[in-house]
């Protein structure tokens, strides 16, 4: 087990050694209580765009479905007859320049995994710079866009928002509770208060502390061919190999075991890059992986690799407040 995955560990299930680490949580928490006080009263420089921009990211490391909820923003906003484009940090990328458009065609080395994953499924226009600022700007260049959706930028407040919706993994919570690097959270958790709306990923129903949200597997994908296979491609009780290099690999093994699939699970770490040799397991039997992976796995992949697709389904009431607020945003399309 890597220190990362400990230390994971100790922030979920606890471990008293945490205590150590109180006096940098404590000088975290005054960093970034600070730059919160700065954007609130206005003394943050932040580019205001001239479309509404709303902001999908959370409080805590690691995944809680933004990537699905951001996939499904951009379809039920084009169902509305609404132009959107997305911005992203682009973690992992090392593309040739900033702010880089990511093209369907591109390397998940140069883009990220999840830029190339977005534009591979929708061809929304989409750009990567850590300066999220920088990239809208860029984006509003060269397209006409109604809607501008930030992936991951609750905490860059040099760019302004209009909405903040905050994802949480509803099995794993926010841990202790704590802050970097004695929690797993990256801003208090009163911050929480402040935002729009809350989605609980994997909760049964909404509640008073938010939206419920889930994800529901929907297809197989195969990387060699692209052909669709059917959730029953493979029969109950079916052994496979199954590869997660997302923030909660367990999420994605029990949605396997759900399907009635006897996983055998290869957890990596959330954005790892693979090689052919890391992916050869023993014995040979099928092997899924999430879709994120198969980004960067689909130049050296085998037949019958594939990797299961999944679609967010928000809450009815999430998606009413939702229609709600683009009614307020953009009036002129009602």
């Amino acid at each position: 087990m890597s220190f990362a995955d400990r230390l994971q560990r100790a922030w979920y299930k606890g471990h008293p050694a945490l205590a150590l680490l109180a006096p940098l949580e404590m000088l975290y928490r005054r960093v970034v209580n600070a730059r919160r006080s700065k954007f609130v009263s206005g003394n943050v420089d932040s580019y205001r765009a001239p479309v509404p921009v709303v902001v999908v990211g959370n409080i805590t490391v690691g995944g809680t479905g933004k990537t699905p909820l951001i996939l499904w923003l951009i379809e039920h906003c084009r169902q509305r007859g609404l132009k959107v484009g997305v911005v992203s940090r682009g973690y992992g990328a090392t593309p040739p320049s900033y702010p880089w458009r990511v093209s369907p065609e591109h390397s998940a080395a140069e883009t990220g995994d999840e830029p190339l994953l977005i534009a591979r499924r929708t061809g929304v226009p989409m750009m990567i710079d850590p300066d999220r600022e920088r990239a809208v700007r860029e984006l509003l260049k060269s397209e006409s866009l109604d809607l501008i959706l930030s992936d991951d930028g609750l905490q860059h407040y040099r760019l302004a928002r209009d909405l903040e919706l905050v994802l949480i993994d509803a099995a794993r919570g926010l841990g202790n509770g704590r802050c970097l690097p004695a929690g797993p959270l990256r801003e208090p958790v009163d911050r929480l208060q402040s935002v729009d709306a809350v989605l609980l990923n994997g909760a049964s129903a909404d509640s008073a502390f938010g939206y419920s949200f889930a994800l529901q597997p929907s297809r197989l994908i195969e990387l060699v061919s692209g052909q669709d296979w059917p959730l029953d491609h493979f029969p109950p009780g079916q052994q496979l190999h199954a590869v997660a290099g997302i923030g909660n690999p367990q999420r994605f093994f029990t949605t396997l075991e759900a399907l009635h699939w006897r996983p055998i699970p290869h957890p990596f770490a959330d954005h790892a890059r693979y090689s052919p040799e890391q992916l050869s397991f023993s014995p040979a039997l099928p092997l899924v992986m999430t879709e994120k992976d198969a980004v960067k796995c689909r130049a050296f992949a085998l037949p019958g690799w594939c990797y299961l697709q999944v679609q967010a389904e928000p809450s009815a009431a999430f998606v009413t407040w939702f229609d709600a607020q683009l009614d307020r945003l953009l009036p002129e399309h009602p």
